[in-house]
C-alpha cells in the first residue's frame, strides 16, 4: 500500500509552486528582523552585568 503511494506521489506532475519561493523567504526575513528589533527594544536601558 505504501509503496503504491509512492509511486504516485512521484509521478504526480509538479507546476510551478502556488507561493513563490522569494516571498517565502522575505515573510521569513521580516519576522526574523521584527524579533530582533523586538529583543533589541526589550533590553533597551537595562544595565549590562
Amino acid at each position: 500500500m505504501l509503496s503504491a503511494l509512492t509511486v504516485l506521489a512521484a509521478e504526480a506532475e509538479h507546476g510551478e509552486p502556488v507561493v513563490h519561493p522569494y516571498v517565502v523567504g522575505a515573510i521569513a526575513l521580516a519576522l526574523l528582523l521584527l524579533l530582533v528589533l523586538a529583543v533589541i527594544s526589550f533590553g533597551g536601558g537595562r544595565e549590562h552585568s
